[in-house]
């Protein structure tokens, strides 16, 4: 009996998807969960906002650098190996990230410890997808698939609340405790249940060259997003930065489609549909960042509530993507993909919409309902559209696109949060210098203009809302002849 074979019973098959989305889940709490507790942390250090930032950007640097880097790896030694090392790298930064800072007294191990949770983030990550497609009997990878990249998603969208949760009624070291015994349980679990390891070459043909490209390229990208507004846009540094990404990438595109090889193979992309799909996926979470981000200023600031209440409304926005995504899995067969896409689209655009018209006196039900629809736009999306791009690639470059869509989840999430937020500062500035309004003006006067400069930025939102939507009306299933799962049987959605 094949492993597959084993892993199609019940018991086997729920094991092995609670063993792939613990990874996705916590790789994703951890790129959010330490934001709230920035401050906490600055405090405990002594350091400036600006030093202390460096906590929560390190992680996300060495994640967008390392994780196409292990994707490719997978193809070459296996899934197995590359996913339990990455769970235990993952839990030993953890508990470093918990007990070193205070043993050096040092902001600089934190940072160096996240950098190894990191990399042990990236190699989980980046082949979670992949693990389904390889593992998953054919009747069962839509609702795994739903599962899995839900909880990824979920992950990244409760990190704010967990985090504020631990922090101020623990300490800030919880927010990475709190890795360790889910870490040793996963290791254990999927040192039993995944499928070993079937080695399909040697790293000595490995693509060094383009691995060091999209890492030194992409992690500069995130730096210079991410800390521009604070160093200043034309600083010596962002500017050189900028330069680097711009020589880096270049090479590595260049590069890429001259090797026999590749890390990521670009000519994939020449395939329109499977083009508006990677498209697709990468604008959700990019329009979806303004919304996860500013959302909360907008219930603290314009509606004065406190940060748990704040946290509570938004957990809206989570159950209702959870309960989606379980939903998408489950219809993903019976339904199809594409209309499952539209459905998202329209909710989407729906609830991007409906944010776009918060103003002071809305009832707090308005909100519940239009982070819902977001929520059920997102749940609706990612199972179905992720897997489209899974099904479009041959079987012997699953870990490569499997990270691909991980990196396509988190990158943009970064992205948008830093575009949006200038959105939304150049907004409320030119509206009150246009309208002087200082800090002396009266208090409803002020929340007029925080009110615009919010209106200004969910309307970017809602524009990337409608490409969505018309996204999912062009892109369609288009299926790999070599797609096939580890059984020889066509994947889901196939037949």
């Amino acid at each position: 009996m094949s492993d597959v074979e084993k892993s199609t019973d019940n018991t086997g098959f729920l094991l092995l998807v609670v063993s792939i989305s613990l990874a996705t889940f916590m790789a994703g709490l951890d790129g959010t969960i330490v934001n709230i507790a920035l401050p906490t942390i600055s405090q405990a250090f002594n350091v400036s906002s600006t030093t202390v930032s460096w906590v929560a950007t390190a992680y996300l640097l060495v994640m967008a650098g390392c994780v196409l880097v292990f994707g490719k790896i997978s193809d070459i030694i296996g899934f197995k190996r590359v996913f339990l090392s990455g769970f235990i790298i993952f839990t030993l930064g953890s508990f470093a990230c918990g007990t070193l800072p205070d043993m050096f007294n040092s902001l600089n191990v934190l940072v160096g410890s996240r950098m190894v949770q990191a990399v042990g983030g990236a190699m989980m990550t980046a082949i979670a997808p992949a693990m389904v497609t390889a593992f998953i009997p054919m009747e069962k990878k839509g609702s795994a698939m739903g599962i899995v990249m839900t909880l990824a998603a979920l992950g990244t969208a409760l990190g704010p609340t967990i985090g504020g949760f631990l922090t101020q009624y623990l300490s800030w070291h919880w927010i990475f405790f709190i890795n360790v015994p889910v870490g040793i349980v996963a290791v254990v679990l999927g040192a039993k249940v995944i499928p070993a390891s079937i080695s399909k070459g040697t790293l000595d043909g490995f693509d060094r060259a383009g691995a060091i490209l999209v890492f030194t390229g992409l992690a500069s990208l995130l730096f210079v997003v991410s800390e521009g507004d604070t160093m200043g846009w034309t600083s010596p540094i962002i500017l050189g930065l900028t330069l680097l990404v711009l020589v880096t990438l270049g090479w590595f595109v260049v590069h890429e489609l001259r090797t026999n090889d590749p890390l990521l193979d670009l000519r994939l992309f020449k395939n329109k549909n499977f083009l508006f799909l990677n498209l697709l996926l990468s604008l959700v979470f990019f329009s979806f960042a303004g919304i996860n981000y500013l959302l909360p200023f907008y219930l603290k600031y314009v509606r004065l509530f406190d940060t748990s209440t704040a946290g509570l409304i938004m957990t809206s926005l989570s159950f209702a993507m959870m309960a989606a995504g379980i939903l998408s899995g489950i219809f993903y067969n019976r339904v199809g993909p594409k209309r499952l896409c539209i459905l998202a689209g329209i909710c989407l655009s729906a609830g991007y919409f409906l944010v776009m018209q918060l103003r002071p006196e809305t009832p707090v039900l308005y909100v519940v309902v239009s982070l819902a629809l977001i929520g059920f736009g997102l749940g609706f999306v990612i199972t179905p559209a992720s897997n489209m791009v899974m099904e479009a690639v041959a079987k012997t470059k699953q870990g490569m696109i499997s990270s691909l869509t991980s990196l396509e989840r988190f990158a943009p999430l970064t992205l948008g949060i830093a575009l949006f937020n200038m959105i939304f500062l150049w907004g409320i500035l030119t509206i009150a210098t246009n309208h002087n309004v200082t800090m002396q003006s009266p208090a409803s006067l002020k929340v007029q203009v925080l009110t615009a400069g919010f209106d200004l930025a969910f309307l970017g939102s809602f524009i990337l809302g409608i490409i969505i939507l018309i996204l999912t009306l062009v892109i369609h299933q288009e299926i790999n002849p070599d797609y096939k799962d580890e059984s020889g049987e066509i994947g889901p959605g196939m037949i």
